[in-house]
């Protein structure tokens, strides 16, 4: 029986990416011992028929925390938002779980080993969006003397979402995280904790966005114990383009040592004339390669 789970969520328009984030995790032999399971937030039935031929098992996304309806308006993809943070309902019979966003896939079977890994004991297995050549997301601009305007993700969604402006000054330059890709066992504390601020962000705030901050949440007020991982096992491309390593046919780190990329995220996506290659596998953008030539290329999977 397989005590590990690897999850993801789609609708129709994300199918596509969803198909190659699940050829990407079945290429290698050593996904035959985890499962792989699927929250539906509106697929089709042609769809679903295919995927129940790639996958253990797939369950329809719910709302498991109430929300109000002028802020759903027919979305049914905003439950994404929600129901990561109730994996254990979902599919209670494995005892460590993966999610990985559907718009990334896995270039490196080492970082999946990793976040099973860093999940032990109750931990978060988690990567932070900081490190060389990252953008930064918290800015200051100085106005005057010693006054000064900060600009910070975290700062500004958890103002919206009405939380406290105590614990929203704790978050401003904490380093933000990415909830696209983390890991955790069935019986952490950091899913009560994950939740409990998941009902206040939804409660005051809009949905999109509102269980990352909740985790950032979890991660620096209630310093739930984690494991915080190397870029590569979140690799956000919108933050920093990889390089690619033609010898090995492969995409790395920009910046020495070139560590191979585990999991690329297309998160935000990529853009090339007003269209985003997470919809349109046909973009592709110029990337630099370790000899220091350009290749054009599309960062999604492909066999």
């Amino acid at each position: 029986m397989k005590k590990k789970a690897i999850v993801s969520l789609a609708d129709s328009n994300y199918y596509p990416l969803l198909t190659e984030l699940i050829n990407s995790i079945k290429r290698f032999r050593e996904s035959n011992e985890i499962a792989i399971c699927i929250l539906d937030a509106g697929l089709s039935d042609e769809q679903k028929k295919e995927l129940s031929n790639k996958v253990d098992e797939i369950k329809s996304a719910e709302w498991d925390i109430e929300v109000a309806e002028s802020k759903i308006k027919g979305r049914e993809w905003l439950k994404s938002q929600v129901s990561r943070a109730f994996l254990p309902k979902y599919f209670p019979k494995y005892e460590k779980y993966m999610w990985i966003d559907c718009d990334a896939w896995v270039n490196d079977w080492k970082s999946v080993e990793l976040h099973f890994k860093a999940c032990d004991q109750g931990k978060l297995g988690i990567t932070q969006t900081i490190g060389p050549g990252y953008k930064i997301t918290s800015k200051v601009n100085w106005i005057f003397g010693k006054l000064a305007l900060i600009k910070s993700q975290n700062f500004k969604h958890a103002i919206k979402s009405n939380i406290s402006l105590d614990k929203a000054r704790k978050l401003a330059f904490a380093p933000h995280i990415n909830i696209g890709v983390f890991s955790l066992e069935k019986n952490s504390s950091s899913w009560n904790s994950w939740q409990q601020n998941l009902k206040q962000t939804l409660k005051g705030g809009e949905i999109f966005g509102s269980e990352q901050l909740a985790m950032n949440m979890s991660v620096y007020i209630d310093n739930v114990e984690t494991e915080f991982l190397p870029l590569n096992c979140n690799w956000i491309t919108s933050n920093l383009l990889p390089k690619f390593d033609e010898q090995n046919n492969t995409f790395v780190e920009p910046y020495l040592p070139n560590n191979k990329i585990g999991i690329m995220h297309l998160a935000a996506g990529i853009w090339k004339d007003n269209k985003d290659m997470r919809l349109n596998k046909e973009i592709k953008i110029d990337i630099k390669t370790l000899k220091g030539t350009v290749v054009n290329k599309s960062l999604r999977f492909s066999n």
